[in-house]
């Protein structure tokens, strides 16, 4: 699944990612924007795309692997 946080102090939000890189984000934020407050906001999942950036990977490697079947049958 995809991930993205968004803080709670102010506007900044990360990219959709994995929940643990999204979570690693959120907590540099926090150390570096608002030090001293605990991490908190609010976390927005991908319902568009459950599967998040390793479907897409999974879709990629399909594709690649079509594309070196369809070269190694050319004459």
């Amino acid at each position: 699944m995809a991930y993205r946080y968004w803080c709670g102090e102010c506007g900044y939000r990360t990219p959709w990612l994995g929940e643990a890189r999204a979570e690693e984000l959120q907590i540099d934020h926090y150390a570096r924007r608002h030090p001293g407050v605990p991490p908190g906001g609010t976390v927005e999942v991908d319902r568009k795309n459950p599967q998040g950036v390793p479907g897409c990977l999974a879709g990629l490697g399909v594709l690649l692997l079509l594309l070196v079947v369809a070269a190694s049958c050319r004459r």
